[in-house]
């Protein structure tokens, strides 16, 4: 997909009907500055973009405002309308555009994984469903959530609790085991009968259809009872007992018994709120809710917005979605969700009957979330940020930057982005110190602000944690742009132990001490979640690095030593010493070691030898 573009003195109407196409694509419309402020997509590209340029009367307010700000335009061409769908969401998520509705929550949901097809499968929680023929389950509302249900099965159900995914060998069996919780296959050969007996009442069990998993326990439990084996009747009996007391606290909701997932939408003063409901078998399995700002726009704007950005993330989309809000783009969003799932879905604006209660039941939710009292809101805290930090602009793009190494080892730099007071992962970035050696905390962060400056698609303030120094640094890089263009920056630093008043202090350029704000100024707790979430991020990549640089070994240098071989290696003799003085004859007999590749590494390793002899 090649991108082309309309440059500002082109964005008139009938420049775009002579250079736009008739095909399905991307347009994205960018401001004075080169940002992007809306992302779209149509089937019709010339169409789509033409319609921006109606007489104001057929134009909504929000195309009004963005019109004002447009002047210029880029356009990419896709194969289908479907492809449109998949890049606009990329590209909506690469720069959140002022202009879009934007679902920023974009954590995946838990599900429960079932590998029907290892020896022993065992429950494990995942929050990616791939196509590799495990069953999955879910998704579920929350990590608790799944969590409790795993809890339950493990003490139902026997199956395996290794947490690793091929069958450890243990010379005496687990704890679980020991409580009669586990079959114990890693101590002791098991059945696969009886094992995969367990696996498909465990399969039931999480499929809802727990009246069937009733009768096949109570037949189990009749036939022990006449074959006299009291004690596995009497286990089964237990285990009846704990499935029945589940059934006691589910709510059927769909008489039906089908998978849905029923979305409400409830507004006030622009403010959104979505809830969603999990239905899984008839059975109301959970819910999530959803905020959104649009004050220009409508909610069958919203409505689209999240149906598209919600499910091309989603793992699992159900065959049925009930929506509280017509939309427009209807016929194809059906389509791409079909497409996305591999199979027919069907997306209703119910008006009557069984399906309009369980959207109302979504609704009533959303306003009840709606109607909670909450912090200062969004635009508020930012409109409250610019005022006392005295910023040129709204700062509704902001960046954290933090430094992290050891002892000027290894040092790396990371950047974290927030828009609108909230964290915007598609902007986390890691960079690997390059051009400083030593301990230079200024050089390394001069590196790195250099870096995220030429990518461009800069933030409104960049917050960066250290003192005056540190801000003077980053600044010295910022002022290469033209006056009004660069970002605002400003630094906070941690409070000096049994310091003044303990709280951590602000540095302003242009100002000669340290903004001091209350401990639980909004503006304060908002700049120290961004610095500390630059630190987490800094911490976490360099202890990664720091792994990898520890595991790396002089095995690595010698070819045909993989990491499976290197393991076995170490395994088997120890360490990097022992292997470097081990026989030929022994080291052939280790799995995977052929004579010829053992005589590599006794080669490799009397270089070395001889290395040592001659410094000596």
């Amino acid at each position: 997909m090649k991108e082309s573009s309309l440059t500002n003195h082109d964005l008139d109407p009938e420049t775009l009907r002579l250079n736009l196409p008739d095909r399905p694509g991307v347009y994205l419309f960018k401001d004075s500055s080169d940002r992007v402020i809306y992302v779209g997509k149509a089937k019709n590209l010339k169409k789509r973009v033409l319609s921006y340029f109606k007489s104001s009367g057929g134009r909504s307010y929000k195309t009004e405002l963005m019109m004002k700000k447009a002047q210029g335009l880029n356009y990419i061409l896709t194969a289908t309308e479907n492809e449109a769908f998949i890049l606009e969401d990329s590209f909506v998520k690469r720069y959140m555009p002022r202009y879009n509705i934007i679902l920023r929550d974009d954590k995946r949901f838990p599900c429960l994984r079932l590998d029907i097809e290892d020896t022993y499968p065992r429950l494990s929680i995942v929050r990616k469903i791939k196509k590799d023929g495990a069953l999955y389950f879910g998704p579920y509302s929350s990590a608790n959530a799944v969590r409790s249900t795993l809890k339950l099965i493990n003490r139902i159900f026997q199956l395996r609790k290794c947490k690793s995914s091929a069958l450890p060998k243990r010379s005496r069996a687990c704890l679980n085991n020991q409580l009669g919780r586990c079959f114990g296959p890693c101590a002791h050969e098991v059945d696969h009968a009886s094992y995969h007996e367990v696996v498909n009442q465990v399969r039931l069990f999480l499929e809802g259809r727990n009246q069937e998993l009733v009768r096949q326990l109570k037949r189990n439990m009749e036939w022990a009872s006449d074959q006299l084996d009291f004690e596995r009747a009497a286990r089964i009996r237990d285990k009846l007992r704990a499935v029945e007391r589940v059934l006691e606290h589910q709510d059927v909701v769909s008489p039906k018994m089908q998978d849905l997932d029923v979305i409400g939408l409830a507004q006030k003063n622009g403010i959104y709120e979505l809830v969603i409901l999990f239905i899984r078998r008839g059975v109301l399995s959970g819910s999530r809710d959803y905020r959104l700002k649009n004050k220009e726009g409508s909610s069958n704007e919203v409505m689209e917005a999240f149906l598209k950005q919600y499910y091309h993330r989603e793992s699992f989309i159900p065959k049925n979605i009930l929506i509280s809000e017509p939309i427009e783009d209807f016929i194809p969003i059906r389509g791409w969700l079909s497409e996305l799932a591999e199979r027919r879905v069907s997306v209703h604006h119910p008006q009557k009957g069984e399906k309009l209660r369980l959207v109302n039941m979504a609704v009533t939710n959303a306003e009840n979330f709606l109607a909670r009292p909450s912090g200062p809101r969004e635009e508020d805290l930012i409109e409250m940020a610019r005022s006392v930090l005295r910023l040129k602009r709204l700062p509704e793009s902001i960046e954290g930057l933090d430094i992290s190494n050891l002892h000027g080892n290894l040092a790396v730099g990371t950047i974290v982005s927030f828009v609108n007071g909230l964290p915007h992962k598609e902007g986390y970035r890691n960079y690997k110190i390059e051009r400083v050696e030593g301990i230079d905390d200024y050089g390394m962060m001069s590196e790195v602000v250099s870096r995220r400056v030429s990518k461009g698609n800069l933030p409104y303030l960049f917050v960066v944690d250290g003192g005056k120094g540190h801000l003077l640094t980053v600044k010295k890089v910022m002022d290469r742009y033209p006056d009004g263009e660069a970002p605002d920056v400003v630094a906070i630093a941690k409070a000096h132990e049994g310091g003044e008043g303990k709280r951590d202090r602000i540095y302003i350029h242009g100002r000669k001490n340290p903004l001091n704000l209350k401990v639980d100024h909004p503006v304060l707790l908002l700049l120290m979640r961004i610095r500390d979430e630059a630190h987490r991020r800094a911490i976490t990549y360099h202890r990664k690095l720091r792994g990898k640089d520890l595991r790396k070994s002089q095995l690595d240098l010698i070819p045909g030593i993989g990491l499976k071989r290197k393991n076995i290696l170490l395994k088997q003799f120890g360490d990097i010493d022992n292997i470097s003085k081990v026989k030929l004859e022994d080291l052939v007999l280790v799995p995977g070691i052929s004579r010829s590749l053992a005589q590599d590494i006794l080669k490799f390793f009397n270089k070395d030898h001889e290395k040592e002899k001659n410094k000596e």
